[in-house]
């Protein structure tokens, strides 16, 4: 779905005037999707975009920490986020070594996310839900039937793609991330309010 402005959003049903919205952002996808696309996402363009176009409720952004670390690389983002309308749902990750002697970081938010899906679906008309991960299909399913339509923005022109079929078809709309660059896309040097710094082996999911 080709989308040049904000009209092209309203006349294709993505946005409908008036409802209530609520995002939901799975950090580690989405930090992986924008990597493999080669460009930063500007969160306060992100969120002044949706709000300019519906009455947002709640706008989440899920991630793992490691909590031993001195210093987090992510720490900036997410006190940013803090402080500029996001609602931060955090928790410690765990770091392992795999069998080829790698260590990574286990942070899986699913539970978390869906959680909080179900108990702020009484209270939205649409959820936009930024995450390509097919364990979502049946999350999204359960909203979509207290009434809840569902879009799922992730990406298919990254190689491999990073949205599972399954979540595609299931999801009222799909809306790809290049599609959204140029409303979301970071455009200076303030890297406060982006994840272009963030480390790749601190955005594994197991």
């Amino acid at each position: 779905m080709k989308n040049n402005n904000n009209n092209e959003f309203h006349s294709s049903g993505f946005f409908y005037p008036g409802e209530k919205l609520a995002v939901f952002i799975d950090g580690a996808n989405l930090y992986a999707a924008t990597k493999n696309l080669e460009f930063d996402i500007d969160y306060k363009r992100l969120l002044g975009w949706i709000s300019s176009q519906s009455r947002l409720v709640r706008a989440f952004y899920y991630t793992a920490l490691v909590e031993d670390q001195e210093f987090s690389p992510i720490r900036p983002l997410i006190d940013w986020l803090d402080y500029n309308g996001y609602t931060m749902v955090t928790k410690p990750a765990k770091e392992f070594t795999d069998s080829t002697g790698r260590r990574k970081v286990k942070g899986n938010m699913d539970i978390e996310l869906a959680i909080d899906m179900m108990d702020i679906a009484e209270h939205v008309d649409h959820i936009v839900l930024f995450s390509g991960d097919g364990d979502f299909r049946r999350l999204v399913e359960s909203v979509q039937r207290k009434g809840v339509r569902v879009s799922v923005i992730s990406t298919v022109r990254s190689h491999p793609p990073m949205v599972a079929d399954e979540l595609r078809r299931q999801a009222d709309h799909f809306v790809d991330l290049l599609d959204l660059a140029e409303f979301i896309e970071r455009q200076d040097t303030d890297a406060g309010n982006t994840a272009d710094a963030l480390p790749a082996r601190m955005m594994v999911k197991v």
